[in-house]
């Protein structure tokens, strides 16, 4: 999971690099908008994975609650912002929304929650 937090950065630099060329009232290129969404559906898929096969591993290898840890809260919290984004990110797409702000702060916050889930992660290790 440390990887898909480390290509959540990465696409979070894209989409950062897209919003200062919007604020800056240069136009988005379709090349960089469709690197942004090639990195961010993987991404976001790998997070859906992982945050199923931690909920697996915790059932079947460990017999804890999949939601009873810190770690299990922020994952699946991580999981319902991510859907968000992805929600917004596909109206943005199809040009229903004009809610890049939002769509952005939320990628952010993902972000931040991803990497506090991963610290939480830590101290599960056997």
């Amino acid at each position: 999971m440390v990887g898909v937090l480390v290509l959540l950065v990465l696409t979070l630099r894209l989409g950062l690099a897209l919003r200062r060329r919007r604020l800056s009232g240069a136009l988005l290129s379709r090349e960089s908008i469709d690197r942004h969404i090639r990195w961010a559906l993987p991404t976001v898929a790998l997070l859906a994975v992982g945050f199923l096969a931690g909920g697996a591993s915790a059932i079947w290898l460990r017999g804890w609650s999949p939601i009873g840890t810190l770690h299990g809260g922020l994952g699946l919290s991580v999981l319902l912002v991510f859907s968000v984004v992805v929600w917004l990110g596909r109206a943005l797409r199809q040009g229903r929304s004009q809610a890049a702000a939002v769509h952005g702060a939320l990628a952010l916050v993902g972000v931040a929650l991803a990497a506090l889930a991963a610290l939480a992660g830590f101290v599960l290790l056997p």
